[in-house]
């Protein structure tokens, strides 16, 4: 059995026991078996308030965010053809965030829950708009890498500009909170808003598997397998946008995933980006479920944001690519 089979049987074999057990665990713990009953249609009014309303819509988010992420973070570092390229890093999450604050600074988000989601896709694919324009103008892909890095500070200056200036405290509060990252206390709305944002920029992504694969043979070797370059940018600029963008205005900034998930997944499919793509989707929807179930799970005082979770596990990761690729300014 191949690497790449291997893996895939155990995140299949993994799916359905985590899932369960994010069903089972929190502030008031209730046995697999009744969770699995109010399932099936069964349970007593409060298992099925615990299950359907709370933990259903938690678990499928962190699913839908989490495969969002990884998916997003090796199409880009297959498009760049970088290690380092993803949504946080590469300023994709921070433009969406700010914009999905600028929504709910001025008060747009009452105006309709799709507003939120829209002004934050429209950060993410101005983000990835400016990516493009940078691959094509910079000598190295270092300097795009470090282009988005500038571009994610400014969009963090601005956000904590919009945060200093907003006239209610509660509202700041909120905000801040929502900015660390994390999917407790979402309903069923808020997976029928994301998901079909996701689904469509995930669909997107899939699509560029066979070129980001000819890509990196080369420019020429795409081109006479008419695989334009313009194409796939123009494909995962919009599939970025739409996936992550719904992701943040969702569950907030989680970021890392999208750098951690490809490099666990790309050594068992041959180091091809094209064949890292799905695997990469289902390794984060995982890694994503299993830190949201670590942080209920942890005995502290009140539960972690999410966000702040993983950067703690993906800041040390991304250090340690930092110093294994050894790259020297141009």
């Amino acid at each position: 059995m191949t690497g790449a089979a291997r893996g895939a049987v155990v995140a299949w074999a993994a799916l359905p026991i985590l899932v369960v057990v994010s069903l089972t665990v929190g502030s008031a713990d209730l046995p697999a078996d009744a969770a699995l009953d109010v399932l099936w249609g069964g349970g007593d009014d409060i298992a099925r308030l615990i299950v359907l309303d709370v933990r259903l819509p938690r678990t499928i988010l962190a699913l839908l965010v989490g495969g969002a992420l990884g998916l997003s973070g090796a199409a880009l570092q297959g498009w760049l053809r970088n290690p380092l390229a993803e949504p946080g890093v590469t300023g994709v999450s921070s433009t969406a965030a700010f914009g999905a604050v600028l929504a709910l600074y001025f008060g747009f988000a009452s105006l309709s829950p799709f507003v939120v989601p829209l002004v934050a896709m429209v950060g993410a694919l101005a983000a990835t708009l400016f990516l493009f324009a940078l691959a094509r103008i910079a000598q190295s892909v270092l300097s795009v890498i470090l282009g988005g890095v500038a571009l994610a500070s400014l969009a963090v200056a601005l956000t904590t500009l919009a945060l200093n200036l907003s006239p209610n405290p509660y509202a700041m509060s909120e905000i801040m909170l929502w900015l660390m990252g994390s999917v407790r206390d979402r309903s069923a709305d808020d997976v029928l808003l994301a998901l079909p944002f996701i689904v469509l920029g995930g669909f997107t992504l899939w699509r560029t598997g066979r070129a980001l694969d000819a890509l990196s043979l080369g420019e020429d070797t795409a081109e006479s397998l008419g695989l334009g370059r313009r194409q796939v940018e123009g494909l995962v600029i919009l599939g970025t946008g739409l996936a992550v963008g719904s992701a943040v205005a969702v569950a907030g900034s989680i970021g890392f995933v999208g750098l951690v998930v490809p490099h666990l997944v790309r050594p068992l499919v041959g180091y091809r980006p094209g064949a890292a793509l799905l695997p990469s989707a289902m390794a984060g929807a995982l890694l994503l479920l299993a830190a949201d179930i670590g942080v209920r799970l942890l005995p502290t005082p009140s539960e972690l944001m999410l966000g702040v979770v993983t950067a703690l596990i993906g800041a040390p990761f991304f250090f340690h690519l930092v110093l294994k690729t050894r790259w020297t300014l141009p």
